[in-house]
């Protein structure tokens, strides 16, 4: 689902904190990848050699690299750009949008989430509701005073070009389908869907078919990737456990709702089997992804905060040992993504966005 409603809670708690004031980006077109500085790094930010930012206003998340890490597709609500609700937008890895726009590579219609490159770098999977509605479907943010996340029914998963043409659907159960992301063995899509009566971890092939179970466990299981060598899948789930916790759950599911102010990260090999919970750590735990020696695992937690922020990156062993804090921000760092050659990351934050509530995109170059 769009876990980008998590970074606006965030900043509406924090929206009249101001941020370290940092040198502005040069507003001249990046000639190459990390021409960039190093202004926009927080002390104690030793994995980041330099960094870039590369959007400038309005919410960017869920940035995903393409296979020859070339290029990107991120979604976007920049209203700059005219949009309502999130939409999905192509780059290419040396650009960044201070002065122009994307190429929006989705219908324009619904609400889109989690795109991600097939192997070809000519197509991508994506989920959206513009099937069912042309409109942006309504967001709550709040349910009896608590957040909440939609996880809407009209939501199917799709294939389309880097043009916008739509190739394929994928799904087109009834429920929630969408989270979909793509092995790295270019064989099995893994996807969240309702379509058992809970929200579940599923597996595909790249054309929609042999579809399989992986978990089945009450509670919100979503956010899943795929190891680097296809064989793990981490991901973030709740976990009710109470008979109220428990009544409360399905209540809002059967809204179409999830309260995900409680999650924690899972690992399991592709097919589910050897499932074990990796953190402990309270609160919300979420946004995992594998570190490229498939060792570790890069998340963004807020447990270490007393009201709900800031979220930073995170380490964590794939045994759950040796936790180490990897931002140092003080209101939002999510989204972190490697690139396949493992020589930067993607990730969404709320550094230099000069007291608003815009969430953009950065590329960090990684050094160990």
């Amino acid at each position: 689902m769009n876990k980008l409603l998590a970074a606006l809670v965030i900043i509406a708690f924090i929206s009249c904190k101001s941020e370290p004031k940092k040198t502005e980006p040069t507003a001249e077109k990046e000639t190459s990848l990390m021409a960039g500085s190093d202004t926009l790094i927080y002390p104690e930010e030793k994995y980041f050699k330099s960094i870039r930012q590369i959007t400038f206003g309005g919410d960017n998340a869920e940035a995903y690299w393409s296979w020859d890490d070339k290029q990107m597709i991120f979604q976007s609500n920049n209203e700059a750009w005219g949009m309502e609700c999130d939409q999905m937008f192509l780059m290419n890895i040396e650009e960044n949008f201070e002065d122009s726009k994307p190429p929006m590579i989705s219908t324009g219609f619904g609400r889109t989430t989690c795109a991600y490159f097939l192997p070809d770098n000519k197509h991508y999977v994506y989920g959206s509701t513009h099937l069912v509605d042309k409109e942006c479907p309504e967001a709550p943010l709040r349910k009896n005073g608590n957040y909440v996340w939609p996880v809407y029914d009209s939501f199917d998963i799709f294939v389309a070009d880097l043009d916008g043409n739509i190739t394929a659907q994928l799904t087109n159960e009834k429920g929630y389908d969408a989270e979909a992301t793509v092995s790295p063995k270019g064989d099995k899509i893994v996807f969240t869907s309702d379509r058992s009566g809970d929200l579940e971890l599923f597996t595909m092939n790249l054309d929609g078919s042999d579809v399989k179970q992986i978990t089945d466990e009450l509670g919100y299981d979503g956010g899943a990737f795929f190891s680097p060598d296809g064989t793990k899948l981490i991901f973030r789930a709740s976990r009710p456990k109470t008979p109220e916790a428990i009544k409360k759950y399905k209540d809002l599911l059967a809204e179409g709702l999830v309260e995900p102010t409680e999650m924690e990260l899972f690992i399991c090999s592709a097919d589910g089997s050897d499932l074990k919970q990796l953190t402990f750590l309270g609160n919300a735990n979420w946004s995992p992804f594998f570190h490229p020696s498939g060792e570790k695992i890069l998340f963004s937690s807020n447990f270490e905060a007393e009201k709900g922020f800031p979220f930073n990156l995170y380490f964590i062993d794939i045994d759950g040992k040796n936790l180490e804090r990897v931002t140092h921000g003080e209101t939002f760092d999510a989204f972190p993504v490697f690139s396949n050659n493992g020589k930067y990351l993607a990730f969404s934050s709320n550094r230099n966005n000069g007291g608003t509530r815009d969430t953009n995109l950065f590329i960090a170059e990684w050094q160990e």
